[in-house]
C-alpha cells in the first residue's frame, strides 16, 4: 500500500510536551468499527470494557538511553536502540560521520564506549568500559530519551524521569514509553478490579526504531525494526482461558499489541515467547490475538498509523484523527488516548 495514504495534517499546537495531570484525567476517543464517536475520558474505561475482558501492560521500563559526548573535538550523540549483551547496545549516532571503528566516546561522568562495529543500517555497536553495569552508568550519564517531537520544542528535565515512566515499569530495557499506559492510575486500576476487569503484563523492549519515519513510498518496501519481547508461559494460559470464557483481549499500547500477535498462530492461541519481533501491520492483516485495543494518537505515515487502520479500517481511523484534531484532543506520547474496539 501506498505509505501516503496515512497521511494526515496536524496542527504543531496538537502536539503535548507534558502529560495530563493526574495522568487518567485524560481524554479518550472511542471508536467502533460503526456508529458513533464517542468523546470519553480515560476514567470511563471501567464503564466501557465488560466484566471478564483482560487488559494486557508492557512492564518494559525506560532508561535514560540519551547519551551526549564527544569523540575527541567531535560532539557526537547517542541514542541506544538495543540491548546486546551485557556492555554492548546497538545505537543510533549523530554526527556518526566523525566516529569510526575503534573510537572512544566519551560521555562525561567516566562513561565511555568503543565504536566497535557499524551495521547496514548506519547504526553502531557500542561497548561500555568498565566495571559497572551500563545500567548505573546510564543513570550517570544519560538523559530520558524522549521522542524528537518534544524535544525537539524544550528541554528534558527531571520531571520527565518520572512522568516518561508507567506505573507498571518493572523490566530495564526500553528506550521509548509504552505511552497508552502513562495513562493509569491506581485509582483506576481499583475501579477496573471493582468492574471484574483483568489486568496481565508481557514484556518488550521498545526500540529508538520506533521513532524512525518510513522512508519508502510503499509499505511492502519498509524494513521494520526488531525489538525483543517474552510473554511468560501462565500469563499466555490465562488469557486462552479468557478468551474461552468470553472475554476480550484488550491491549494496552501497539507494543503489547504487536508482541501477542507475534505469539499468536493461525489457531488464535496464544503461545509463551521470548525472543525478537519485527511484525509490521498493516490493512489486510488478520489479527488473532487481541480483540480491542486501546493507543495514543499516532505520527502521519508511521508504522502505527497503519497498524491502528489495519484494526480498525483505514476510512475509519482518518475520520476518528479528524474529529480529534477538530474537538483538540493532544497528541502523540504524552497525548490523550483511544480505544478501538472493531
Amino acid at each position: 500500500m501506498k505509505v501516503d495514504l496515512f497521511d494526515f495534517e496536524l496542527p504543531p499546537e496538537r502536539i503535548a510536551l507534558r502529560p495530563a495531570r493526574p495522568r487518567d484525567a485524560a481524554r479518550m476517543l472511542v471508536v467502533r468499527g460503526e456508529g458513533p464517536l464517542e468523546d470519553r475520558g480515560v476514567r470511563d474505561l471501567p464503564g466501557l470494557l465488560r466484566e471478564g475482558d483482560v487488559l494486557v501492560f508492557n512492564d518494559t521500563r525506560v532508561i535514560p538511553a540519551q547519551l551526549e559526548g564527544r569523540r575527541g573535538e567531535a560532539k557526537i550523540g547517542a541514542t541506544l536502540h538495543k540491548r546486546i549483551d551485557l556492555r554492548r547496545w546497538q545505537a543510533f549516532v549523530r554526527n556518526a560521520k566523525r566516529l569510526r571503528i575503534g573510537d572512544v566516546a566519551e560521555f562525561g561522568g567516566g562513561v565511555t564506549a568503543v565504536a566497535e562495529e557499524r551495521l547496514a543500517d548506519g547504526s553502531f555497536i557500542l561497548f561500555f568500559e568498565g566495571d559497572e553495569p551500563v545500567e548505573v552508568l546510564l543513570e550517570r550519564a544519560g538523559r530520558m530519551p524522549l521522542p524528537p517531537y518534544i524535544a525537539g520544542k524544550r528541554e528534558t528535565d527531571e520531571r520527565d524521569r518520572e512522568d516518561y515512566q508507567t506505573m507498571f515499569a518493572a523490566e530495564d530495557g526500553a528506550v521509548a514509553a509504552p505511552t497508552a499506559a502513562l495513562h493509569f492510575t491506581p485509582e483506576l486500576i481499583a475501579a477496573l478490579d471493582e468492574a471484574g476487569i483483568g489486568r496481565e503484563t508481557l514484556t518488550l523492549h521498545v526500540g529508538a526504531g520506533t521513532f524512525l519515519p518510513v522512508k519508502a513510498e510503499d509499505t511492502d518496501d519498509h524494513a521494520m525494526h526488531s525489538e525483543w519481547g517474552r510473554i511468560e508461559a501462565d500469563v499466555a494460559e490465562r488469557l486462552n482461558a479468557a478468551r474461552a470464557a468470553g472475554g476480550r483481549v484488550i491491549a494496552v499500547g501497539t507494543t503489547s499489541l504487536r508482541l501477542l500477535e507475534s505469539a499468536t498462530g493461525e489457531d488464535r492461541v496464544i503461545q509463551a515467547f521470548a525472543g525478537d519481533t519485527d511484525i509490521f501491520i498493516t490493512p489486510g492483516y488478520s489479527f488473532r490475538a487481541v480483540d480491542g485495543l486501546m493507543t495514543n494518537f499516532h505520527l502521519p505515515k508511521s508504522t502505527l498509523m497503519m497498524l491502528v487502520s489495519a484494526l480498525i479500517g483505514r476510512d475509519r481511523i482518518m475520520e476518528a484523527y479528524a474529529h480529534a484534531i477538530a474537538q483538540e484532543y493532544r497528541f502523540y506520547s504524552y497525548g490523550d488516548s483511544s480505544l478501538l474496539l472493531p
